[in-house]
């Protein structure tokens, strides 16, 4: 399965990723603005990352790795996991090649995996943690439509810097992903 878009692929992970994985997953700004990623960040480490994504996918966690189309390039990923059908939730978590920020990539595929969440899912609400200090993930999610909830205090440790952070909370509704939808269309539009 792949979701597409106009400049990107999102799809699963094939073992030759692991390259793409190393070198974006591997600078340390990506790192230290995310909970699970170590640093420094070795092809053991994207090889293991790669087996554990596909023994998980459709199994309560889908992790899209995003190819940018013009380059056939993974320039980053964006899963959802903890997939309660029960509950109709689910928790995101994503990051970007620091060569990549700031072009409106994870906009675009938050778009296409929003929508596979809410659409083929069927999910209600889906959840999201980020570091206070991290401003861009942060106005992503507001971008989106997700609504801050509050603030996990000294919640998670980055593997990546070894420092504690406090969290952001973020939470979205399908009724909101509706309405949120259509600006998140308009400002790729601007790019």
């Amino acid at each position: 399965m792949k979701l597409e878009t106009e400049r990107l692929i999102l799809r699963k992970p094939k073992k030759s990723d692991w390259k793409d994985i190393v070198e974006g997953a591997g600078e340390y700004e990506v790192a230290r603005r995310t909970k699970t990623i170590p640093h420094p960040y070795t092809k053991a480490d994207a090889d293991g990352f790669i087996d554990r994504t596909l023994k998980t996918w459709g199994k309560g966690s889908y992790t899209f790795f995003i190819e940018l189309r013009a380059e056939k390039k993974v320039i980053g990923t964006l899963g959802l996991s903890r997939i309660n059908e029960f509950n109709g939730t689910a928790n995101t978590g994503s990051w970007v090649n620091k060569k990549y920020w700031r072009q409106g990539y994870m906009t675009e595929a938050k778009i296409a995996v929003n929508d596979f969440a809410f659409d083929t899912l069927k999910l209600r609400r889906l959840e999201s943690t980020v570091n206070l200090d991290n401003k861009a993930s942060n106005a992503t999610q507001q971008k989106v439509g997700y609504k801050h909830e509050g603030v996990k205090r000294k919640a998670a440790r980055s593997r990546g810097s070894g420092k504690i952070h406090d969290l952001n909370l973020y939470g979205l509704l399908k009724e909101d992903w509706k309405k949120a939808r259509i600006r998140c269309l308009e400002s790729l539009v601007h790019i």
